[in-house]
């Protein structure tokens, strides 16, 4: 089990980004949250085994199609054995 923690920049905000997050990480088995931060760009945290939460990394760096992906942000921290994925709302800023 591992725990991923990323930012993502460029145009991730009002393309679908954090939806078809969602539906990638429970395709693939994968718990964890997705949420727009103020500043324009997306954050989320994937947990599971390794080679899937690789794969969720891995497309964070693609996004959907209508996403422009210019940084991705990942930091490795202590799973927190969460259970689903949801989408998480905005915070303040």
């Amino acid at each position: 089990m591992v725990r991923k923690h990323v930012i993502v920049s460029g145009r991730v905000q009002g393309v679908f980004f954090r939806d078809t997050c969602r539906q990638n990480a429970v395709a693939q088995g994968v718990t964890g949250w997705v949420r727009n931060l103020p500043g324009g760009d997306v954050e989320a945290v994937f947990e599971g085994p390794e080679d899937r939460v690789t794969r969720m990394v891995d497309w964070a760096h693609q996004g959907p199609p209508a996403s422009a992906v210019t940084e991705v942000e990942v930091r490795d921290e202590e799973p927190e054995r969460l259970s689903g994925f949801e989408v998480l709302p905005t915070p303040r800023a």
